[in-house]
C-alpha cells in the first residue's frame, strides 16, 4: 500500500471515529414521558419574540376564567413548562395533577414586576390547545389527566403575532 493510500485510510479512519455517530440528527421526545403524569405536546412558533419579553410559559385551569383574578388560578402554580423564545417546534412537558383543564395555554409575559392589577399590561394569551372541532374563541380544549398517566400530543402555536390582551376576555379594554 502507498504512502497516500495509507494516509487516507488513516484519516478516513480516524474521521469515522471521530464523529462517534455527531451526524445523525438529534432525537427529540415525541411523546410523554413514561412515568410521568401530566400533558406533554408540541409547541410551534409563529413571529417574532418581542423584545420586552421576560419568559413564555404553558399553564392549565380547571375551567375558563371567568375574570381577571381568576388569571392566577393555574395550574401548576410554581412549576410552569418554560418555553425557548421562539425557534424550531418545542416538545413541553407540563405536570398537571390528574383532572379536567378547560385551557391549556401559552401565556407571553413583558418585563416587570406581575400583579393581579397589572396582568392586563404584562400578560398576553399568544397560543392555546383547541380541539379541532371547536368554534369558540377561546377554544375549547378540554384536556383529562388520569391518575397515574400523561396525556399526550396537546400540541399548539405560539403566535407571537397575534397575541391577546387579558381584556380581550374580559372586557371593557382601555
Amino acid at each position: 500500500m502507498s504512502t497516500r493510500a495509507r494516509a487516507a485510510t488513516a484519516i478516513a479512519l480516524a474521521t469515522a471515529l471521530a464523529c462517534n455517530q455527531g451526524l445523525e440528527p438529534a432525537l427529540t421526545p415525541t411523546s410523554c414521558p413514561r412515568d410521568f403524569v401530566g400533558v406533554c405536546g408540541t409547541v410551534s412558533f409563529v413571529g417574532q419574540v418581542p423584545e420586552s419579553t421576560a419568559k413564555v410559559f404553558v399553564v392549565a385551569f380547571d375551567t375558563f376564567p371567568r375574570s381577571q383574578n381568576d388569571l392566577f388560578k393555574f395550574k401548576p402554580q410554581l412549576n410552569p413548562a418554560i418555553l425557548p423564545l421562539g425557534g424550531p417546534p418545542f416538545f413541553y412537558t407540563l405536570p398537571l395533577p390528574p383532572g379536567r383543564y378547560e385551557w391549556v395555554l401559552a401565556v407571553w409575559q413583558k418585563q416587570g414586576a406581575l400583579s393581579p392589577t397589572n396582568a392586563d399590561t404584562l400578560l398576553r394569551e399568544t397560543g392555546f390547545y383547541r380541539d379541532a372541532g371547536d368554534t369558540t374563541p377561546h377554544g375549547s380544549g378540554i384536556v383529562i389527566v388520569n391518575a397515574g398517566t400523561s396525556t399526550d400530543s396537546i400540541d399548539f402555536v405560539v403566535d407571537f403575532n397575534n397575541m391577546h390582551r387579558v381584556c380581550d376576555y374580559f372586557p371593557p379594554c382601555p
